[in-house]
């Protein structure tokens, strides 16, 4: 029996890998559109990829998966964050687990995640077919199953071709972005990083917490990542132009205005802009002074009154506005929400309730998660389902009718 992947990516490779390893006798083929294998997989992470999560902080998965969480739970009762840390270890890819649950090769190279994907289909006997794009289940008629797991596509229009299958298809949009700033003096602070920082939507429930970077163009980091995860279809229905809240210390304005009353009568005398209050950099410090008090900024801190300690207090704790400008592209790295949707397949197999033999693992399902690893997670657990399926049918019958 035969089987096709459609799509040379992490999902792919892992569903290849995977399934020879319970069907033997099956023949598998990897078609890949471009001219090189898992090129997302190489630049993930910085480079280092964030191949999974401990999920030791994860109280609940809809935290982690804003959309798909309900199927994941059930999906990672067979193929958990714990299996695919056992595969790799297995397969010779040592990992570590960094303080924020982050799991990566203990190399810190991608390349280790690679290599292992390379080298065992090699040493499977997987085929794999480099710059060859398909558009048609036709294309496919001489396997007995075929696996898409093409990733998140940018528009609908590379979805057209299971649509007009039948498949339901929820709209894509960009999902884990940065965000733009047109905000010079903020601009100025590049490299500034705030540990704790909490994001959010002002007039939604949207919010994130993690360490936020200031950039050249706004701002960066874990806790704009997650809330562009959280917020993708309101962004993009807004065209990434919306009110932006800052709380700089995660703390409450009555816990900032405590810690504000104290320094100013510890150090009555001391400039304003001399003491950074909770933890906040200095160069952040004396930005948020300005942007608050205005010509008052250079005072001391005993000149203070109730009303500008309270400004202060509010701008510290989550009374910092932005506008967004949109959102900063970097075409090579991004995550997807939306894809076929979940009501398209059933939730045991991940087969298409249109075709029979047809599947579909990683992105390219309406799946996405927040950073931290979450996404890969997803690819290896939806492509360890796919396997195990379609190697049970295999074997439940020497001969199936194919896809098409």
């Amino acid at each position: 029996m035969k089987t096709a992947i459609v799509g040379g990516g992490a999902a792919g490779f892992f569903l290849a890998i995977s399934l020879k390893a319970m069907c033997r006798e099956m023949e598998v083929t990897i078609f890949e559109k471009s001219k090189k294998v898992l090129s997302k997989v190489e630049i993930s992470g910085g480079g280092r990829c964030n191949c999974t999560n401990s999920f030791a902080q994860v109280k609940d998965l809809q935290y982690v998966y804003p959309r798909g969480h309900r199927l994941m739970k059930r999906l990672m009762k067979g193929f958990s964050q714990k299996d695919a840390c056992e595969w790799f270890e297995s397969h010779g890819v040592r990992l570590v687990t960094q303080e924020d649950q982050c799991v990566f090769p203990m190399s810190q190279n991608s390349h280790s995640i690679i290599n292992c994907f390379l080298a065992e289909t090699r040493r499977q006997g997987v085929k794999v077919i480099t710059e060859t794009k398909i558009v048609s289940l036709d294309e496919l008629s001489g396997y007995d199953f075929v696996a898409v797991t093409t990733g998140g596509s940018p528009k609908a229009e590379g979805l057209k071709w299971l649509a007009d299958k039948g498949h339901d298809i929820e709209t894509p949009v960009p999902s884990l972005f940065t965000l733009r700033i047109d905000d010079k003096d903020l601009q100025a602070l590049m490299g500034t990083v705030v540990e704790r920082a909490v994001t959010m939507i002002p007039g939604t429930k949207m919010r994130a917490e993690g360490p936020l970077l200031i950039t050249h163009w706004g701002m960066s980091g874990p806790a704009i990542l997650k809330l562009s995860s959280y917020a993708a279809r309101h962004l993009a229905e807004r065209d990434y132009k919306v009110q932006l809240a800052v709380n700089w210390t995660n703390l409450r304005d009555t816990e900032v205005l405590s810690a504000l009353d104290e320094i100013a009568i510890r150090c009555s005398q001391k400039q304003l802009q001399t003491i950074a209050p909770c933890g906040i950099p200095s160069r952040l410090w004396n930005y948020l002074v300005n942007k608050c008090l205005g010509n008052r900024a250079s005072g001391r801190w005993g000149s203070l009154n109730r009303k500008e300690l309270n400004r202060l207090a509010n701008i510290l704790s989550g009374g910092d506005m932005y506008q967004t400008a949109g959102r900063a592209v970097f075409k090579d790295e991004f995550v997807t929400c939306g894809g076929v949707s979940l009501s398209s397949v059933s939730p045991a197999t991940l087969e298409s309730k249109k075709i029979p033999h047809l599947y579909f693992a990683g992105e390219v399902l309406d799946i996405d998660g927040i950073t931290g690893g979450f996404n890969f997670q997803a690819a290896w657990t939806t492509a360890y389902t796919v396997a195990q399926a379609i190697a049970r049918s295999c074997h439940e019958s020497c001969q199936v009718e194919p896809v098409v």
